[in-house]
């Protein structure tokens, strides 16, 4: 157990701390501060001893040395159970500090702002609050360091349970926290600086990346029974991200679940219109736009309904009942949307085991994407590109009508999100065959035509999305002899004249965007 008599307590971010303090003061708990932690308590009535009296020893260097000092860190780092610590500390004239409240100054917010300067972001390196905070978890049989403002309530109530004292359990889980805490803040740190020259030059990559990740959850198990897996989350997750999810009713998430939910949200999120999207194995099976929910779910569901089954359904509006009674009648495996009425909430929990989870919706991405690989770890900034209308060029003699560039516009951000090679079929806001993953382009375009083919969804007229540029001509063959009419794709291949004159032979309207959308 330690029991706590002397707390020092300095914060840059002072949510919560003069309620902890104030309790702490009617527990007895001598308190030290620093700075502006101090003022702001001496205004709340809350008795403090200023840090530079209770060392003898003014701050200095604008603040940059004012806690590191013997009767800090002799107080913080002495051990309670060594005779010798106690008789040292006690010759030295140093009083035990059984509570270390510290967090650090704002590195990270202030290297976000956009015109942040080298200098200013040196002055933001905290150096005495992490060393207090590594020395009170060091020792944290004797001494509790909270880090985390969401730990002060249980911690006042643990002491106002136990006479002042806390467990040792509660005491390391601080410290583990502690450790974490000033690990991502060096891992910070280090990002901004090795991504930048003195000269004031940047690198799009810094030369030592560090990542800060926190667990969120053990899973059951991985992709499959066999494997071990967890989910951990980001320190600072993109706003909108699956990590802001709150499971309302369901079995718990499994990897597959997680991992097949964030390919799910992440490509409906990107469409402003109502949209449904059903992914199965981390490929959207279908996607639709529409005026209601139901009708978006109708749609996309119609695209592929047997790969629908078990799926992962995404909105991205407030789900009503009359959505709600439609997805009920099939296996849904998690159903995701920004809100959901009362009445839709009623249908829903008609189906315990159905995972339901929501998310605020924002527009916002991951800044960079990982790939794990043997012995290392392949980095790159977020496929977050979408073409507009004006960013596509005509490239042969038939030219797109405004019904087709529409359809290109949306088949070609469905595609985004198939694994590659894709290729997608389209028509008036919902998908009707989608291809992916195949090793060959022209393999993709026959699985989506068949997929059309088996539920009995015309082509006729429709548009095509190809992720990359056709190699060849005979996926545009066999798209042509489907029914297509226009097609939308990168180009950029040394046989795009061939594949022109082939579109031109069968009278489609082709646009080239200039940009691929690989997914691996």
């Amino acid at each position: 157990m330690a029991y706590i008599q002397r707390a020092l307590i300095s914060v840059s971010d002072k949510t919560g701390v003069v309620v902890l303090a104030q309790q702490l003061h009617a527990m007895g708990i001598e308190i030290i501060s620093t700075g502006g932690t101090a003022k702001l308590l001496s205004e709340h009535d809350v008795p403090v001893i200023e840090v530079a009296d209770y060392t003898g020893f003014a701050e200095m260097l604008d603040g940059r040395v004012k806690t590191l000092h013997p009767k800090i860190h002799g107080g913080i780092l002495a051990r309670r159970d060594l005779v010798a610590h106690q008789a040292a500390i006690r010759e030295a004239g140093i009083a035990p500090i059984d509570m270390v409240v510290v967090n650090l100054y704002p590195f990270a917010q202030t290297v976000a702002q956009p015109n942040c300067s080298l200098e200013e972001a040196i002055e933001n390196i905290d150096i005495g609050g992490p060393a207090m905070v590594r020395s009170a978890a060091k020792n944290f049989q004797h001494v509790a360091v909270l880090t985390d403002v969401a730990d002060y309530a249980h911690v006042l109530d643990e002491m106002h349970v136990n006479s002042g004292s806390l467990s040792t359990s509660t005491t390391y889980a601080l410290a583990c926290k502690a450790f974490a805490h000033t690990a991502a803040y060096d891992g910070a740190v280090a990002n901004y600086l090795t991504a930048r020259e003195l000269n004031g030059d940047t690198a799009d990559f810094p030369a030592h990346l560090n990542v800060a990740l926190v667990r969120e959850q053990t899973l059951r198990y991985g992709e499959n029974p066999h494997q071990r897996a967890a989910f951990y989350r980001d320190n600072h997750p993109a706003p909108g991200s699956l990590a802001y999810y709150t499971q309302l009713q369901g079995k718990e998430l499994s990897y597959n679940n997680i991992a097949d939910s964030d390919a799910a949200w992440e490509c409906v999120k990107t469409f402003d219109q109502p949209a449904c999207v059903i992914v199965k194995h981390a490929n959207p099976c279908g996607v639709a736009v529409a005026d209601t929910p139901l009708m978006a779910y109708q749609q996309a569901f119609a695209t592929d309904p047997s790969s629908a089954f078990g799926g992962i359904i995404a909105f991205n509006v407030e789900m009503d009942v009359a959505a709600a009674q439609a997805v009920v009648q099939q296996f849904v495996e998690v159903l995701i949307a920004p809100a959901y009425s009362a009445e839709a909430r009623a249908v829903l929990a008609e189906k315990t085991n159905m995972r339901v989870l929501v998310l605020p919706l924002a527009h916002e991405y991951n800044a960079l994407e990982f790939k794990r690989v043997g012995g290392g770890m392949l980095v790159q900034s977020a496929d977050v590109f979408n073409v507009s209308e004006s960013d596509l060029r005509g490239v042969t003699q038939q030219q797109a009508t405004p019904q087709q560039l529409a359809d290109m516009l949306f088949a070609w951000r469905v595609a985004k999100f198939v694994k590659s090679n894709a290729v997608v079929f389209a028509a008036n806001g919902r998908t009707l065959g989608i291809g992916a993953g195949q090793m060959s382009r022209v393999d993709s375009t026959r699985i989506a035509v068949d997929k059309a083919n088996r539920v009995g969804l015309s082509l006729i007229g429709c548009a095509v999305a190809s992720d990359a540029f056709f190699p060849f001509r005979d996926g545009l063959d066999v798209l042509a002899q489907a029914g297509a009419s226009a097609v939308i794709q990168p180009g950029g291949s040394v046989r795009d004249g061939e594949v022109i004159a082939a579109a031109d032979e069968q009278g489609i309207a082709m646009v080239f965007t200039g940009y691929r959308h690989f997914r691996h």
